[in-house]
């Protein structure tokens, strides 16, 4: 690996050209320092701590492309828009786009006309995207939500483990992964299925400070309806409610509106325009509560949410902790609250189960599979009535997920209509094609060697085929499908459409002609209930639940007290049936105590949440609202123009020429181009009595 000629000084130069920052906060200067330096990187900042310009700064430093892998599309959509906006060199690709879009986004990346490529790591699965990216040059490799790769993390995702392969075919780039939550298990299994050398491993101190962490112990959904009203009524600012279905999400900001709590829902059920049309609502402060599932949330900067309450218990930590951290990112005081009842494990553990199905069921439902399948291995079995004839007790939902199993297998599928797919069974012996076929290089001789390449020997016992998925030059399934018809009335196969039903790859094969591994699916099975079981003894504790977190997270500054949650404060929330919640113990009398913090956690608070008169909140408003007719002028988030955090400066510090509003934070020379004199006329016109 070859380091950068850049040195540290150019990166905070480029920081501030363009993207307005004087310096890099903590972490992510060590980071910037080892890309730049050619090393394998492991980055862990929490959720705000700006993960994002570890890589972005170097990649615009970088001689040639910077490839960044990102499990969302909406969240590489909203990371090239920002960057867009400040006028660098960035564009993404994913499944949003049509095949002649990609292609010219690919060529431009290969021309070297961006200098950041965004895609999903789907992406390199087939075709020869990764060829070509390795021809043109690649400068870094950017993981980000690394911890998708890790079968011990909570978003394990299988394509993140092929990122390995990926990152050979690129010619191992400098790597740099990014996570905001991973445990010390996590943290060293991303080194190992990544295969970094001997990486630089930056771990900035997972504890918000000025967050508060609050449990309320419920027992019915009315329960949890009384207490969210009530603290959404009895706390200010900005709130964001986490539920775990599109249908609990639907009525809770029904239930919010009821209460003349203006609130939005937000789940992937939603068409992108809805969802973005609610994504702006609240970033433009449009409505006050947020209702979503954990599809909301992924790369958005909204630094002033004072509320994050989680409606029901998430599956682990490492999800609970993230989706919290999405509360006061500006710095300033903000508290999250767990609304616990017991019953919420059940639906985590149904989910588990699902997931992994027993062994002893799988084998059971195959067995149930061959004995009813027709000659060409089909089978017309709901998932309810395969239940009713396994020995187990099972339902249908628990025979779906076997079922699952034995398609990842190869085992089993069910074809979609109008699909490519057909069943076809070989009768000619090897010989007899060599004698009448093998003499000319013939279309139908064709089909049929790229059929035994795809299902081999099982094609004599009858296979299941994509047409669509043979070699260009036999035509699909409108040019391969007459192929089969002169074939099968020649009597060399016999060929029908697979249809829309279901059907055995081979009735005539066992279960154990599969490779199914079956220790692996036991493993993460009982590693999901671990991290099950710690997110509800983090429900239970008694003792300092930010010294729990941070001790799950090898975090070596926890402690076993704090001043920023309930067990410390000395507070015990009782929600009574059809009341609302009531705070006892010595913090209900007055408000919580702020945590003690040192000399620089204070200078740094500071820093990052500028104090406001009353004057320079009005000001904060007239250029909060330019801001909106400028996001809604621009179809993008309002963030995107500017953060909140740099409008507040903004209203504090009160610029008048282009080359104060360039020494605010966040005002880099693009946006001070683009909006500049806009909000320099907002600045100027305001009354001079209203200036500090």
């Amino acid at each position: 690996m070859t380091s950068s000629p850049h040195t540290l000084e150019d990166a905070r130069a480029a920081l501030h050209e363009h993207f307005g920052y004087a310096a890099f906060r903590p972490g992510q200067e060590a980071a910037v320092q080892s890309v730049l330096a050619g090393r394998d990187t492991l980055v862990v900042l929490p959720t705000g701590g700006g993960k994002s310009l570890c890589y972005q700064v170097p990649a615009l430093m970088l001689p040639k492309l910077t490839v960044v892998i990102s499990p969302l599309i909406s969240l590489m959509k909203d990371q090239v828009d920002a960057l867009e906006a400040r006028g660098l060199p960035a564009t993404f690709v994913n499944s949003t786009l049509s095949s002649s879009q990609i292609s010219d986004r690919l060529a431009r990346a290969v021309r070297g006309d961006v200098k950041m490529l965004y895609v999903a790591p789907e992406r390199f699965d087939v075709g020869t995207t990764a060829e070509r990216l390795r021809d043109a040059g690649v400068s870094l490799l950017a993981i980000d939500e690394a911890h998708c790769i890790s079968e011990w993390g909570h978003d394990f995702r299988p394509s993140y483990l092929r990122i390995a392969q990926l990152r050979e075919k690129l010619g191992w780039p400098p790597t740099v992964a990014l996570t905001a939550t991973a445990t010390p298990h996590v943290r060293t299994d991303i080194v190992a299925q990544l295969k970094l050398e001997s990486p630089t491993t930056i771990i900035t101190g997972f504890d918000r400070t000025n967050l508060s962490y609050h449990v309320l112990p419920t027992k019915t959904d009315s329960d949890k309806d009384d207490a969210l009203v009530h603290l959404l009524r009895s706390t200010d600012g900005l709130a964001v409610i986490y539920a775990s279905t599109r249908k609990a999400v639907e009525r809770i900001a029904l239930l919010l509106e009821r209460a003349r709590i203006s609130a939005a829902a937000y789940h992937a059920g939603l068409d992108d325009e809805r969802r973005h049309g609610v994504q702006d609502a609240f970033m433009t402060e449009q409505v006050r509560a947020i209702v979503a599932t954990n599809a909301f949330g992924m790369g958005i900067d909204k630094a002033n949410v004072r509320l994050v309450i989680h409606y029901a218990m998430p599956g682990t930590l490492e999800a609970y902790y993230q989706e919290a951290g999405r509360a006061g990112r500006d710095a300033k005081p903000a508290a999250c609250y767990l609304l616990h009842a017991f019953p919420d494990r059940f639906t985590h553990e149904f989910f588990i189960k699902g997931a992994y199905p027993d062994k002893a069921l799988v084998e059971e439902v195959y067995d149930v599979l061959r004995r009813n399948a027709d000659q060409s291995g089909g089978v017309d079995l709901s998932p309810d009535e395969i239940a009713s004839r396994v020995k187990a007790k099972a339902s249908g939902r628990d025979v779906e997920s076997a079922l699952r199993i034995l398609t990842q297998a190869g085992a089993y599928g069910v074809a979609q209509e109008g699909s490519a797919r057909v069943l076809v069974r070989l009768l000619a012996t090897p010989e007899r094609i060599k004698r009448e076929l093998g003499s000319n290089d013939s279309m139908e001789l064709g089909i049929l060697r790229a059929m035994w390449r795809v299902a081999g020997a099982a094609l004599s016992d009858g296979a299941t085929i994509d047409l669509d998925g043979l070699p260009p030059g036999l035509g699909g399934s409108s040019g391969g499908m007459p192929l089969l018809d002169a074939l099968q009335s020649r009597q060399f196969l016999e060929w029908r459409r697979a249809g829309s039903g279901a059907s055995l790859t081979s009735a005539k094969k066992p279960l154990t002609a599969f490779h199914i591994d079956w220790a692996v699916i036991d493993r993460r099975r009982k590693n999901d209930l671990q991290k099950l079981d710690s997110m509800q003894q983090y429900a239970y504790t008694k003792g300092c639940r930010r010294g729990f977190v941070l001790r799950y997270f090898g975090d070596p500054a926890a402690r076993t007290s704090c001043a920023g949650c309930d067990n410390c404060l000395g507070t015990r929330v009782d929600v009574e049936q059809g009341g609302a919640p009531s705070m006892r113990g010595p913090a209900a009398r007055g408000k919580p105590k702020r945590r003690a913090t040192s000399e620089s956690d204070r200078v740094a608070a500071a820093e990052d949440a500028p104090t406001l008169s009353g004057a320079d909140e009005a000001m904060l408003a007239r250029l909060r609202d330019l801001r909106r007719t400028i996001s809604k002028a621009e179809s993008v988030p309002a963030y995107v123009v500017f953060p909140d955090r740099t409008l507040a400066e903004m209203a504090i510090r009160r610029p008048t020429s282009e080359n104060a509003l360039g020494e605010i934070r966040g005002v880099g020379p693009v946006k001070l181009e683009k909006y500049g004199e806009r909000f320099l006329d907002v600045l100027r016109s305001a009354d001079e009595t209203e200036a500090a």
